[in-house]
């Protein structure tokens, strides 16, 4: 007789095993936990655990947690933003769930709770649950779903997995309801970057997490953290491996017709849409420069994994891989690929995996299979030739590489990037990202601005590219002094979308735009006043809106290098989240006349150097030994030609961006179109009318005035320039027909110019 039931694991009874656990905590598990043991002898408490990517927060976490909660008939509550966190976090708990530490229990009944089909619902939720692991949005959209499980409960201990996310306003919700609910909540944030975030918002997490230890003793105040490890420290212990990273540009265009199904799919699923994948796939010179790129520094690579986009790409790398000589295979899922027909069953990827712990294979090249529970030590590098828009799944891939000595691996670890050029501006989690903030693994001044300069040089590839491909007009940019179009910092900061995954970005900002964001950064609470957004995922029309307001207060006038509309829309998201702007990082620590090419073509043409001898010098520069500037910069030695010969040509014939008029246009005063369109030709213009009409508008204790309903205040963010006589019924557009309307007014009238 058949079933009448199916086994999930969203839930379930998890029994001790028997025995010790034969993992051994290293070091500073070891005092992560007994730091916990010193603050938990409070009756509730709110604090951090910090340890840096690799450094095992989940392991720490739950094995501390089954001994001092579930063992002590306990409730706990994990929250986390993605399904991939809640698994890994589920498994854990089972995996290391042995008598020696849970021996005065019999078992203990978990549930894992997600918008996901293969976790349960919050409807779902038993008051008998003893380990709830939810997603943050599904938990923060049915709060009242915990009643039953928290009612009368004296104690609950509260988890919050990335935990620098928890700002955002659905944790603070969650973390409040159940405050208000349990008199004693033991609040534990778990983190790899919690100060990777702006002073302000250093402030949100101090107020949620107000205890720490110091020299033993329990403190109340700052940002309370239990137990902290940096990533260099950890490096020294030999826990880690030290990263080295790299990128090699592919040349490749991608994203050129891309609709919004395929935009969507990428920045809302991390899935590549199948032509795309399927072009970079079949890339012959994309592949052959991945093959070539080990081949020319083999024995430094050592060992590799190589994650490719789809399982084609892999046996088409595998292969490429063997031709070449080098021992390589390909492990891919167990389920039928239906182009291919390629089945690879769970003991084929066994036996490879247990050849290349045996070093009989040199290269491995799997999809996304290998980014977390393989234990595979010995690798020394990972190639990236798979793009993700997820920093979670780029921290797995490149922890693949990251175990060090102590922990059974190596010293230094290889993280090599293949980078595409995509016209759509796909934000692509950038590798040397994860490793800034205070988990700097380098005190070394070079080494800190070749991370700066890794940075830039992948924003600047769509500039350096577009100024080779004739079809598009950069002379506004060539006409520029090569100084002022090397960034003078950016905006770095991550924000969570609906569907849990996190993006990280940096903003570039030059001296062209410095100004106009900082105005903007400062006038961002007032801006979500008048515009009245409180959604912590605002709908992306109300976001263009708010975006086009801040163009028309902050961004007049001629900005070269332009801001980007894309970059106020992704602020704008981050501030809906968090409630403060994001931080500005410097790069002061750039010599930018080092990567003046301006400066370096004067020289030439100073010393009036032939081809041979130019060659030979830009050669002795590109390839400098000491730190390669130009060459983390421009990232190909045929960009820094490029421009290179622009310069020359500017000092040879000085007025060669002087076009030469042959055609007579008809003309129309500026007055006759509307601000907007003045700004497209003169943005000059555009910037003084609306500048006077707000200072026609000013009173005398420096108010701007509505001049419809009479409404003041001091912020330019709560008004827009709107004309007196509409341009409809002949009015112009000059200073006299200007007035000033506050948002509301102005949406009445329906006379909005822009």
């Amino acid at each position: 007789m058949g079933k009448d039931y199916i086994e999930v694991n969203s839930f379930g009874k998890v029994f001790p095993k028997k025995g010790a656990n034969a993992r051994t905590p290293y070091e500073h598990q070891k005092n992560a936990m007994e730091n916990l043991d010193i603050i938990n002898k409070s009756n509730q408490y709110s604090t951090m655990i910090v340890l840096p990517t690799g450094g095992g927060k989940t392991y720490t976490a739950s094995m501390w947690l089954l001994k001092n909660a579930l063992n002590l008939k306990k409730k706990i509550l994990w929250i986390a933003h993605r399904q991939m966190l809640l698994d890994q976090a589920a498994e854990s708990f089972q995996k290391f769930a042995y008598s020696e530490v849970i021996p005065h229990i019999p078992f203990f009944q978990y549930r894992i709770v997600s918008g996901s089909s293969c976790h349960d619902r919050p409807i779902d939720i038993k008051a008998t649950d003893n380990l709830l692991i939810v997603s943050k949005d599904s938990i923060g959209r049915n709060l009242n779903s915990l009643d039953s499980w928290l009612a009368g409960e004296k104690e609950i201990f509260l988890i919050i997995d990335e935990a620098h996310h928890s700002t955002a306003k659905t944790y603070r919700r969650v973390i409040e309801y159940v405050q208000s609910r349990v008199p004693n909540v033991k609040l534990i944030g778990l983190t790899a970057t919690p100060f990777r975030t702006t002073n302000d918002e250093q402030g949100l997490l101090s107020k949620i997490y107000e205890d720490g230890l110091q020299d033993g003793k329990v403190v109340h105040g700052n940002i309370g953290i239990t137990y902290q490890i940096g990533l260099k420290e950890l490096i020294n212990r030999h826990i880690l491996s030290k990263p080295i990273f790299e990128s090699y540009y592919t040349d490749e265009m991608y994203g050129e017709a891309l609709g919004l199904d395929g935009w969507e799919s990428i920045q809302r699923l991390d899935v590549l849409p199948e032509d795309v994948a399927g072009q970079m796939a079949d890339s012959a010179a994309r592949n052959k420069l991945i093959v070539s790129t080990y081949q020319s520094k083999q024995k430094e690579y050592g060992q590799t994994i190589v994650f490719a986009i789809n399982v084609i790409h892999a046996i088409h790398l595998s292969a490429l891989f063997n031709k070449a000589g080098i021992r390589s295979e390909f492990i891919v899922s167990d389920v039928r690929d239906s182009v291919t027909g390629v089945r690879t069953s769970r003991e084929d990827n066994e036996r490879k995996l247990e050849e290349y712990r045996l070093g009989k294979i040199q290269v491995l090249v799997n999809v996304n299979i290998l980014t977390e529970g393989v234990d595979i030590p010995q690798t020394k590098t990972v190639f990236l030739a798979r793009p993700t828009v997820s920093t979670i799944l780029m921290t797995q891939m490149i922890g693949r590489a990251l175990r060090g000595e102590a922990a059974g691996g190596t010293t230094a670890a290889y993280i090599v990037s293949f980078v595409d050029n995509w016209n759509e501006h796909i934000a692509w989690v950038n590798p040397d990202s994860l490793f800034g903030g205070n988990n700097e693994f380098t005190d070394n001044p070079i080494e800190h601005i070749k991370h700066e300069l890794r940075m830039i040089a992948i924003s600047k590839i769509e500039e350096f590219a577009s100024v080779l491909d004739d079809s598009v007009d950069t002379a506004s940019l060539e006409k520029l002094p090569f100084v002022q179009r090397i960034p003078i910092g950016m905006y770095v900061f991550a924000y969570l979308e609906e569907n849990g995954i996190d993006y990280s970005y940096q903003v570039m900002v030059y001296d062209s735009t410095r100004k106009a964001y900082e105005d903007m950064m400062l006038a961002l609470p007032g801006l979500f006043e008048s515009f009245g957004c409180i959604d912590e995922y605002p709908a992306y029309e109300l976001l263009e809106e708010m975006a086009a307001h801040c163009r028309d207060t902050f961004f007049l006038g001629e900005m070269i290098p332009p801001y980007e509309e894309k970059d106020i829309i992704r602020i704008l998201k981050y501030y809906a989240q968090y409630e403060t702007p994001p931080q500005f990082y410097s790069f002061d620590d750039i010599d930018r006349s080092r990567l003046d090419v301006s400066a370096i073509a004067k020289y030439i043409w100073d010393e009036d150097m032939g081809q041979r001898q130019k060659t030979e010098y830009v050669n002795s520069l590109w390839e400098n030994s000491d730190d390669n500037l130009l060459k983390l910069f421009f990232g190909r030695k045929l960009y820094f030609w490029r421009q290179l010969d622009i310069e020359l040509t500017k000092l040879s014939n000085p007025h060669i961006y002087d076009d030469e008029e042959n055609v007579q246009c008809g003309r129309r005063n500026l007055e006759e179109l509307s601000l907007f369109e003045i700004g497209k030709v003169n943005p000059e213009l555009e910037k003084k009318l609306r500048n006077a009409a707000f200072e026609q508008s000013k009173d005398t204790d420096g108010n701007y005035t509505c001049a419809c309903c009479g409404k003041k205040g001091t912020d330019r963010i709560f008004f827009q320039v709107d004309h007196i006589k509409p341009m409809n019924r002949g009015g112009k557009t000059i200073t006299e027909n200007l007035q000033i309307l506050c948002r509301q007014c102005n949406g009445i009238k329906g006379d909005k110019i822009d």
